[in-house]
């Protein structure tokens, strides 16, 4: 689905973007899509489908440090 027609930027390029780690954040995806520097008819839209990813992203990386009782390869306690 387009988010911003101006634009040309569907959900799925914004959704890459956010699981390559080139966007964070409504800045990001200006600077470098131009999603809402026309006519801001998408801005709601397009912070919709990038809370979304981020959400996505979250819950698809592993708990990291959530293991206390896990001892880190390499680290030698004797």
């Amino acid at each position: 689905m387009y988010v911003c027609l101006c634009k040309g930027v569907n959900d799925k390029t914004i959704r890459k973007a956010v699981a390559a780690g080139e966007v964070e954040s409504m800045r990001d995806l200006r600077q470098q899509y131009g999603v809402a520097s026309q006519c801001g008819c998408c801005k709601q839209s397009a912070k919709e489908t990038l809370n979304e990813a981020l959400e996505q992203r979250q819950a698809a990386q592993p708990a990291q440090g959530k293991n206390p009782t896990k001892i880190p390869a390499g680290v030698c306690y004797t």
